[in-house]
């Protein structure tokens, strides 16, 4: 047998290639959607990718299983559990519980495990040339190591309501299928640490069913299963806006993308002329550099690991836009657009100078002249991170209005008052730096030590037990 486990970090999303070397026939789990990794995965190892499936109706990036088809003629196979208001709605084979996929000596027996969603299965790999033992199963975002698969997303991104409750149910049940399995069999979710998938995924890529029974918190409830399921809805952060956009594309007919495009180096005059039509400018410099000059109205989400989620969060899927990155940078980031269905790159600039713009420089301050506007009435304290974040533990009177959801709630930071922001190390609060200056405001600091520099000096915080909470 073959197998290679392919991994995304900035998504924290893991796929598979499994191959049966007698026949030469392989199948992709979960293909992301630059799928030039599998096709030269199979050209090194002579295999042809003859099955693609899916865990389940995804919804934290855009499945390349369509576009992997489309290139190798591959049979989908996908899930037609959850009822009605679950299935696929393009052409593939139909999957239920107890279905069988055979690749060449492989096979890979479907487990139905609602919870996460409806859909959602697993597949119990078997390796006939070795065992007729089951020896891996690839959970999707069932069982991860160390946590399970959240029911709450279908309600919080995709505005389904009152669906988490019956997930937390099903989620109880598939657990049991799951116990029952050998100890020895290898556990491969599709996400890790990072994922917003659940809410304390481990760092490792994989486990084994044994292992989990024993550290996994999901399993320490017995029968009781209402502490299980409060315990499960409690405190998972927040969802990404653009999931529900996902949610939708891999479900319905869509545009296939087979291969990663290449967007044009824009001249100061193109640049110019887009930027005065008011497309956005996304500028993925290093937060120093952004704040050391930047294009009015630009906002900065940094081009690292978590570059394609917080573009998720402050793009729509119908604007144009333009990045400023070097041209090194390119490839890479439009990869990870791509994995979200962020495709209307415009075109991108590199040097901000030449440009011919009045650039405005960010107002950073220091632990010290944060700390003096602690308790201030005319200044407003704004923790930009997430809710969990702050119910925890923050800084005493800071409001809460989280980063990813900061455009909605403008409303809720004073401009008749100095309004100084933060977040836990400084990244954030620089993306909500960029929002709030993109939407007027004047009278903005960003403390960028955050949190973090707060807490090493010596920084008193309380939690939400402590006072009154505000946030959003």
């Amino acid at each position: 047998m073959f197998f290679q486990h392919i991994y995304d970090k900035s998504l924290a999303q893991g796929s598979y290639f499994i191959g049966c070397q007698k026949t030469g026939e392989a199948i992709v789990i979960d293909a992301q959607r630059d799928i030039d990794i599998y096709l030269d995965i199979a050209r090194q190892n002579n295999l042809r990718i003859t099955h693609i499936t899916e865990t389940h109706i995804h919804a934290d990036f855009l499945c390349g299983s369509r576009e992997l088809a489309a290139v190798t003629g591959a049979t989908m196979y996908l899930s037609d559990e959850g009822g009605k208001d679950w299935q696929y709605q393009f052409a593939h084979k139909g999957l239920t519980d107890g279905s069988i996929i055979r690749v060449g000596n492989l096979t890979l027996k479907v487990m139905h495990t609602p919870g996460h969603t409806p859909e959602s299965i697993s597949f119990l790999l078997t390796d006939h040339s070795a065992t007729d033992q089951p020896v891996m199963v690839f959970t999707g975002d069932f069982v991860f190591v160390g946590d399970i698969g959240r029911p709450d997303l279908l309600e919080k991104a995709a505005g389904i309501m009152g669906t988490k409750e019956a997930g937390a149910k099903q989620m109880f049940q598939s657990l049991k299928k799951f116990a029952a399995l050998p100890g020895y069999v290898q556990v491969w979710p599709a996400h890790g640490a990072g994922s917003a998938c659940g809410k304390a995924l481990g760092a490792v890529a994989s486990s084994t069913v044994g292992y989990e029974k024993i550290r996994n918190w999901a399993f320490r409830y017995g029968e009781d299963e209402q502490s299980f399921a409060d315990y499960l809805l409690a405190d998972q952060p927040e969802p990404p806006k653009y999931f529900a956009m996902m949610k939708h594309l891999n479900k319905v007919e869509r545009p296939l993308l087979t291969a990663v495009p290449k967007h044009p180096k824009l001249s100061k005059e193109q640049f110019l002329s887009a930027y005065e039509k008011g497309i956005k400018v996304i500028d993925t410099r290093d937060k120093k550099a952004f704040a050391n000059g930047f294009i009015p109205g630009s906002l900065n989400i940094q081009g690292n690991n978590s570059f394609s989620t917080w573009c998720g969060w402050l793009l729509n899927y119908q604007e144009q836009f333009m990045l400023v990155a070097d041209d090194t940078q390119m490839e890479d980031l439009t990869r990870k657009l791509m994995r979200i269905g962020l495709d209307n790159i415009y075109g991108y600039v590199s040097d901000v100078q030449e440009l011919g713009l009045d650039l405005q420089r960010a107002n950073l301050i220091d632990i010290t002249e944060f700390a003096s506007c602690i308790g201030k009435k005319d200044v407003q304290i704004v923790d930009v991170r997430g809710a969990t974040e702050y119910e925890a533990e923050h800084i005493e009177g800071a409001d809460n209005v989280f980063a990813g959801t900061l455009t909605d709630n403008l409303y809720k930071i004073d401009r008749d008052k100095q309004v100084v922001i933060h977040c836990q190390a400084g990244d954030r609060s620089a993306i909500a730096y960029s929002i709030l200056s993109r939407n007027g405001f004047k009278n903005v600091q960003n403390f960028s030590g955050g949190m973090k520099e707060w807490k090493e000096a010596g920084g008193a915080t309380l939690s939400c037990t402590e006072e009154t909470c505000i946030n959003a």
